[in-house]
């Protein structure tokens, strides 16, 4: 049973990094639809019911959402770690069909996205001063 997200409003921004956005926009429209309300539910400061943590970063900053639609995996990946946004690290269709752990090459590419998003997030931080 879906449990109901009370919302008040948007309390973070939310931020793309590399082509995350992109390759969302080429999933399935129900695939978009599903990720596009989890990231606003984490824009409002509250965690959409498909969010978990991703395995291999300690705690649950960094939460992914999984979609399954005819026969195909999607994933979206995101961080909540950084005070006041939201950056979508990754967007993809895992294609191995060997278990549920997420490949090395999308793990590796999520790991450098969230050092380009605290990087700009320091920046932003910065330019606020």
């Amino acid at each position: 049973m879906a449990r109901k997200v009370e919302i008040a409003s948007v309390e973070k921004d939310l931020f793309w990094v590399g082509n995350a956005r992109g390759c969302l926009r080429r999933f399935p429209e129900h695939v978009q639809s599903i990720f596009g309300y989890a990231l606003y539910v984490a824009q409002c400061g509250d965690k959409h019911p498909q969010a978990t943590p991703l395995q291999g970063f300690s705690g649950a900053w960094v939460l992914e959402v999984v979609e399954r639609h005819d026969g195909g995996t999607f994933r979206a990946v995101y961080t909540i770690k950084l005070s006041g946004r939201v950056y979508v690290l990754h967007a993809f269709q895992k294609k191995s069909k060997k278990g549920i752990k997420t490949p090395k090459p999308d793990m590796d590419l999520i790991r450098l996205r969230l050092k380009e998003a605290q990087q700009t997030h320091k920046e932003w931080l910065q330019a606020q001063r």
